[in-house]
């Protein structure tokens, strides 16, 4: 059973390293015109695989093309992280768009859609009480 305490150091170092990369280190203009973030990484028990998932500012088929250069790119990615962390076997990376934040998004805006309504309907009940 692999230990959660070392998966979670290793996910945070991975998080803060690639990050760092991000930013500095990768020359890719979409990436670094747009707000992009790692929202959560699922390191595999023997940390040999790692999905990172990406959010951004920008609209959804910005995203896709973000994601998909830094799957083009990471190799090179994952070649800065080998230099920066000592591990045995630095973990094959991919990244993934992370849709769960528009998804929190849309169903709080429904939420205010049907609050706005509901008071809509109570204001109009009594102003025909009136």
């Amino acid at each position: 059973m692999p230990n959660n305490y070392r998966l979670s150091k290793v996910s945070s170092l991975l998080k803060k390293e690639i990050t760092l990369i991000l930013q500095n280190d990768l020359e890719n203009d979409l990436v670094k015109d747009h707000f992009v973030n790692i929202s959560k990484i699922d390191l595999s028990g023997d940390l040999q695989h790692c999905k990172i998932y990406i959010t951004s500012t920008a609209k959804e088929t910005v995203r896709k093309e973000i994601v998909a250069n830094l799957n083009t790119a990471k190799s090179s990615i994952r070649h800065n992280l080998g230099k920066r962390i000592e591990m045995r076997r630095v973990p094959e990376i991919i990244f993934k768009d992370d849709i769960v934040l528009d998804k929190g998004l849309s169903v709080l805006k429904l939420l205010d859609e049907l609050k706005n309504k509901n008071q809509d309907k109570h204001n109009e009940d009594n102003d025909a009480d009136s």
